[in-house]
């Protein structure tokens, strides 16, 4: 394959299986140069996963903000040390028959008790990012630490949580659907859930419907990658880098604004034709008229001048 393809893959990652495995795959897959993720899945985690291949490696920093919804099941009355299936189980509410228990006399699980405490996470939240996580302590990633039970408390951060939605409570299992910003931990939002409910929890299964704006829909397998790679039939999958930043306003680039981005002169709102500036707001692409991306710019708004952030051949 011609490692020069550029563009964005979406991945529908299976289980047990590492983020850093599946680029792997793909860059000898294609041959590629450079591949790389914009957003992090667990590995007994599945679904959406978002790829970059060679120059739309570039591109990953703009798909690692926007928000994510997410398939879940909660776990009720058992906790575990990752706040996942994958943690060794630290208390449980469960009797031998898996009803939950509690000495508790305010422990109901109504349905709308549960659909109460679930709206008490929606909006904007404060959430503790887990022991068990990539983030870093002086250099060295949170889990690692915690692996050597020296487990690193980082302060509360804020996340939004526009909707949770209960799809089914077969207890002591829920069901649920949620829209999230990125950074948002799911198994820390089902360990908080459990911890409000009064019986504790986790996160026994997550699947990523939709990241950035690309559904669950659009992705492929492995297995469906490497049949498509066999038959020449990928760049029907492949996301061009213009089309991949489809929330992004554009503008289509002329012959002397395209000498000004190779020699990267300084642009200013003076360079845009007037009447087409009003929704070149923040960042921007540039494109030629085949639809290549040729830039991606932003806007210093304290003096209408545009800097660069990536630029194209």
């Amino acid at each position: 394959m011609n490692n020069e393809l550029s563009g964005v893959i979406v991945i529908d990652k299976p289980a047990k299986i590492t983020s850093a495995k599946v680029v792997a795959i793909i860059k000898k897959l294609f041959g590629a140069r450079k591949v790389g993720h914009a957003g992090t899945l667990d590995p007994e985690a599945t679904g959406i996963l978002l790829c970059c291949v060679n120059k739309a490696t570039k591109l990953a920093r703009f798909f690692l903000t926007g928000s994510k919804k997410y398939e879940a099941v909660l776990h009720l009355g058992v906790e575990t040390d990752t706040q996942d299936a994958a943690g060794k189980i630290i208390s449980t509410s469960q009797d031998a028959a898996g009803k939950i228990i509690s000495t508790s006399n305010e422990l109901d699980f109504t349905e709308k008790t549960i659909q109460a405490v679930f709206r008490e996470f929606e909006g904007a939240i404060e959430q503790v990012p887990p022991a068990f996580s990539a983030l870093k302590h002086k250099g060295t990633p949170l889990y690692k630490l915690a692996r050597k039970g020296k487990a690193v408390r980082k302060p509360s951060r804020p996340v939004f949580i526009s909707y949770n939605k209960i799809r089914k409570i077969n207890m002591p299992f829920i069901s649920f659907e949620v829209c999230c910003s990125s950074g948002t931990y799911i198994r820390t939002l089902c360990s908080d859930i459990g911890k409000k409910l009064g019986c504790g929890g986790h996160l026994k299964k997550l699947r990523r419907i939709e990241s950035s704006g690309f559904t669950i829909n659009e992705a492929v397998t492995l297995s469906e990658l490497e049949q498509l790679v066999s038959t020449g039939s990928i760049n029907d999958r492949i996301i061009s880098m213009s089309d991949a930043l489809h929330d992004m306003p554009e503008y289509i680039v002329d012959k002397i604004l395209t000498k000004k981005i190779k020699h990267g002169i300084l642009l200013t709102t003076k360079d845009f034709k007037p009447g087409n500036t009003d929704d070149l707001k923040n960042f921007i692409k540039i494109v030629d008229r085949n639809n290549n991306l040729t830039a991606v710019l932003k806007i210093n708004k304290d003096s209408n001048r545009y800097n660069y952030c990536c630029v194209f051949n």
